[in-house]
């Protein structure tokens, strides 16, 4: 089971557009219809779009800029995002979250002994951890987290096991 994420916010941001355009012609014809001096003026824009030349800077903007957009918006819908449901071993529907999978090997990582606090990040294929202890000395503690990182990456048992890196930082000086 692999879940990507919805593509929500492009769509939102989509709908929002239409919608403030469908409302401004909406109220433009509305007040036309009841004989009202419109908001913008069909004249006004008619004039001044007809006065511009394609080689003119404005022309040149909003086209670049409409482009850029779309490259953005079909960016957003043909590339794959960050999957939502890690797929495991075992059944084929069989998944984690990817905040319950983090927050798993986060209490791992925090439960040896000598880790004041430990963030992780779940890429791809690998887990970075960054850990901070109090310890001066911290010989021997990368290798223990790592130890137990992968002791509970095997009782999860995702499809692919991802390389497991730790980062060490004291806070306290070795002076």
């Amino acid at each position: 089971m692999k879940r990507r994420p919805r593509r929500s916010t492009p769509a939102v941001l989509t709908a929002l557009v239409l919608l403030a355009a469908c409302v401004l012609a909406a109220i433009e014809a509305i007040q036309l219809l009841l004989g009202r001096t419109p908001l913008i003026g069909y004249e006004q824009v008619a004039g001044w779009l007809h006065s511009m030349r394609w080689n003119d800077v404005v022309p040149a903007v909003a086209g670049g800029a409409a482009a850029l957009v779309g490259l953005i918006l079909l960016a957003a819908a043909v590339l794959p995002g960050k999957l939502v449901v890690l797929p495991l071993q075992g059944e084929i529907d069989s998944g984690a979250s990817r905040h319950s999978y983090r927050s798993t090997l986060r209490v791992a990582a925090s439960d040896v002994d000598g880790v004041s606090d430990a963030k992780l990040k779940v890429k791809r294929r690998k887990v970075i951890a960054r850990i901070r202890t109090a310890r001066t000395n911290v010989e021997g503690l990368p290798e223990a987290v790592r130890s137990a990182i992968e002791g509970r990456l095997a009782q999860i048992a995702p499809a692919t096991a991802p390389a497991v890196k730790v980062r060490i930082k004291s806070t306290r000086s070795t002076r």
